[in-house]
């Protein structure tokens, strides 16, 4: 009876502080009423894991493989920290972007069985929290959540999320074929989609578009801190017809709707002021379902990569990056340069982060 009076006043605590959002100062989001509400009901010893400092170098060693994490996870945590550490990932990410996160969880174990013992350890309570700085409306923090083929990024500058970058997701079994979730496709609409669009080329479109016949074996980024330019191949959106086009814009809101709809929105009014012309689709591989391929939506300033080529072509990646925006490095520079508090206080670009 205590453990559940005391997730009911977590509870309590949580949706009065998402109320604060509304009701008090404006300025702040959800996303930081909901971080804070997390802090506060950490013991001392946990904060010294869940909370690192802003400029940290954890914050920019990311990865998706199956490994310890710095930060707190859920397994660590009790009842009433869980609630709020799941009510600060809901606040972060769309309804549809939630789902797809805890069905990733979930396939792990799918895979504890598949594997009978013999992977890596398999454990859906093996993500990990972890909060750079302190959540506040007046200075520059961060967040994130990782585990195996999770991993989410938030900065958050002057109390308003800026930058939700890198995000990877990915599925392993893509499509689960045997168990109580047999069916389950995580990333159905990412492989769909793109397979949609090459399909739709013409003989001299594919010319263009399929610029392999034999796909890479990851995301060509892999998990890099400064993503790279790819080659400039594939077909251009210019070049597309309306239906084309439409499949393009389909699948690049597909990959930012695992955001909220005000940074969904962001990331692709982004892309038009760069120029959704330049905006090119590019295929490596087979073009039927089970052949491995792998394709990349690229433009001037963002990378979004899929690849589904490991175990027989069962095992989905994809990413966003943005070139210069990860971590919100280019918009942290402009804050720090333009920011009378830091200048007072001698803060730098140089200091913020050079080890990029």
């Amino acid at each position: 009876m205590r453990t559940r009076a005391a997730i009911i006043l977590a509870m309590v605590f949580i949706i009065g502080a998402s109320a604060g959002a509304n009701t008090g100062n404006k300025r702040e989001s959800s996303m930081q009423h909901a971080a804070k509400a997390f802090v506060a009901l950490l013991k001392p010893d946990q904060k010294a894991v869940a909370i690192l400092p802003f400029n940290s170098e954890e914050r920019l060693n990311w990865f998706y493989i199956p490994k310890e994490r710095k930060g707190l996870t859920y397994k660590s945590m009790e009842p009433t920290q869980r609630a709020a550490a799941t009510e600060l990932l809901k606040t972060s990410l769309s309804q549809k972007g939630y789902q797809k996160v805890e069905t990733i969880r979930l396939l792990e174990n799918v895979l504890r069985v598949m594997e009978a013992g013999k992977g890596p350890v398999r454990d859906q309570e093996m993500y990990y929290f972890t909060v750079f700085g302190e959540p506040s409306e007046t200075s520059a923090w961060g967040w994130r959540f990782e585990g195996h083929h999770v991993s989410m990024n938030w900065t958050i500058i002057n109390g308003k999320p800026i930058v939700s970058t890198p995000q990877f997701l990915g599925s392993n079994p893509g499509e689960v074929r045997d168990g109580p979730m047999k069916g389950t496709r995580v990333l159905a609409m990412e492989e769909d989609l793109g397979r949609s669009l090459v399909k739709s080329l013409s003989p001299d479109e594919r010319k263009e578009g399929v610029i392999s016949e034999k796909a890479p074996g990851d995301v060509l980024t892999t998990n890099a801190r400064i993503a790279a330019i790819q080659e400039d191949l594939g077909v251009p959106y210019s070049k597309m017809n309306k239906t084309q086009q439409g499949l393009l814009l389909q699948l690049i809101k597909e990959h930012a709707g695992v955001q909220k709809p005000e940074l969904a929105k962001e990331r692709l009014e982004k892309i038009r002021q760069a120029g959704i012309d330049k905006v090119k689709f590019a295929w490596m591989g087979g073009l039927e379902r089970g052949d491995p391929h792998y394709y990349r939506v690229q433009g001037p300033t963002f990378l979004i990569e899929y690849d589904n080529t490991q175990n027989n072509a069962n095992h989905i990646h994809c990413v966003w990056r943005d070139f210069k925006g990860d971590w919100g490095l280019d918009l942290l520079a402009e804050h720090y340069k333009n920011s009378p508090h830091h200048q007072t206080a001698g803060h730098s670009h140089d200091e913020i982060h050079t080890h990029q």
